[in-house]
């Protein structure tokens, strides 16, 4: 694990079509996880920045060309932005890498799913419409068409920037909104290539604006009177805050929250394969993804034989340098992350549940890195079986009947995605039926389209992103009814 050749970039924001330092004059820096380098420095904006973005993007959307542009030329600049994407998929995935600490091939994957995204986005703008009603009676017709919410702000976590914040904003401009965007404090820097890709696609000055800094920065966004709509990913907790500050102005929100996602492990399932995909579920992005697949529910029958499968392939997972490319775990994010996970693995050990491999810190010369984990005998009381931990530890739970199983998927406050790994389409059905979560994969598991709708149930968050209803959540409903020939009087 070492920093050569790794430099650090200096950043600029992107407020009204200019390239921006923050009012202030501050900047901050941000040191790579895995090799603890500077890897780049970007303006500290604060609450006046945030509102210089909010006046452009509202003087975009209410005197601007773009929401009056059709959706044919709006689709052609998206597809112009996601041709960019892919010319640059290497360097925004070296980025990525180095800002987060996640594996440089994952990264890559990511980048190639992005411009994906964008693509799919452009042909929205030519599908975003309502309906007509000619059954009304003689006189009238009736027209509900959809128009622009307006200004959206959009605040992005540190785990998949860039990916995050093309399952939002690609979409809200499809159907002629503009937007401020507040990237997280620790991975700002694909958000703001994305800005140059903006300007350079044609898209007018002030329809997308990015402002980094710290929390204030969302904070103003969710409460400022000018913003007419919120989308947010990120944990449970903040979600709360941002849905209570957007309160007081009584503006529409979207939240993509966190997740506690259970894989149903059947007796007759093929185990080799279903092993592979735990492992993978678990340990990708080091455990640090909404989707991550941190407790298995396993039929009590195979328990044993199928958890020696499991730790034997857990064991052959490669953690290291994110720039090595037969890394499979990256770097933990940041030092508070890496408390949270050494949390929660006390917990665990305290509460009960058997710690059959991992559970430490791996020694290092640079960067954080945390070893693969397994806890067994975890019950669905536990901390560690309840609880979004972001970090690479399964927690493994058994159960003896499909029912049994659902019950326990659906014991936790969470519902975003969940699985299981069956030959029998009876229990598939069975259990994709009960789950409440927003996504179900059936022998399969984090397999995601841009046509295919994510969101979550309960504390999983508020809306959907992705697929053919994604542009309705940046939309407002408007009823016209027309009449014609002479209106009846009232008056007699």
């Amino acid at each position: 694990m070492t920093s050569t050749a790794i430099t650090s970039v200096n950043y600029q924001m992107l407020i009204n079509g200019k390239a921006t330092e923050a009012l202030s004059g501050k900047r901050f820096d941000r040191f790579s996880p895995g090799h603890d380098a500077i890897v780049g420095t970007y303006p500290h904006g604060d609450v006046a920045d945030t509102d210089v973005a909010i006046t452009a993007a509202r003087k975009a959307f209410d005197k601007g060309p773009w929401p009056k542009w059709s959706g044919a030329k709006r689709a052609k600049a998206l597809r112009t932005v996601a041709e960019f994407i892919t010319r640059d998929v290497e360097k925004l995935a070296r980025i990525e890498s180095l800002e987060s600490g996640k594996p440089i091939t994952q990264a890559i994957g990511e980048m190639t799913a992005t411009a994906d995204i964008w693509y799919y986005a452009a042909t929205l703008a030519q599908h975003s419409y309502g309906d007509s009603h000619n059954a009304l009676g003689n006189d009238f017709l009736g027209i509900i068409v959809k128009e622009p919410i307006g200004v959206v702000g959009i605040i992005t976590p540190w785990n998949f920037p860039l990916l995050i914040v093309s399952q939002k904003l690609p979409f809200a401009l499809a159907v002629g909104c503009t937007a401020v965007v507040k990237p997280s404090q620790l991975t700002p820097g694909t958000t703001l290539m994305l800005g140059d890709y903006i300007k350079a696609a044609g898209i007018p000055d002030g329809v997308v604006n990015i402002v980094t800094g710290d929390g204030v920065v969302g904070a103003r966004l969710a409460e400022h009177p000018g913003v007419d709509m919120i989308t947010f990913t990120g944990s449970t907790a903040v979600g709360k805050k941002v849905l209570a500050a957007a309160a007081a102005t009584v503006k529409k929100v979207e939240l993509e929250l966190g997740g506690k996602n259970p894989q149903i492990v059947m007796a007759d399932a093929d185990l080799e394969v279903a092993a592979d995909a735990v492992v993978f579920g678990v340990y990708f992005n080091q455990g640090e993804c909404c989707n991550s697949g941190s407790r298995i529910l396993v039929q009590r029958s195979i328990v044993k034989k199928f958890m020696e499968i499991v730790a034997e392939k857990a064991k052959r997972v490669s953690v290291g340098d994110p720039l090595d490319p037969n890394v499979l775990v990256g770097a933990i994010a940041s030092d508070e992350q890496l408390k949270t996970i050494e949390r929660y693995i006390s917990e665990g050990q305290k509460d009960g549940a058997t710690m059959v491999m991992g559970g430490s810190v791996m020694k290092s010369t640079v960067g954080r890195y945390f070893e693969p984990t397994i806890f067994t005998g975890v019950t669905p009381d536990m901390s560690i079986a309840r609880e979004e931990i972001f970090g690479p530890v399964l927690s493994v739970l058994e159960f003896d009947t499909v029912e049994e199983a659902i019950e326990i998927a659906n014991s936790t406050l969470y519902g975003l995605s969940s699985g299981i790994w069956t030959e029998n389409i009876n229990d598939a059905l069975i259990f994709a039926k009960g789950v409440r979560a927003g996504t179900v994969w059936v022998n399969c598991w984090m397999d995601g389209f841009p046509e295919m709708s994510f969101g979550g149930y309960g504390e999983s968050g508020l809306g959907r992103e992705l697929g053919r209803h994604a542009v309705d959540e940046f939309t407002e409903l408007k009823t016209i009814a027309i009449h014609t020939g002479k209106r009846g009087a009232w008056l007699k």
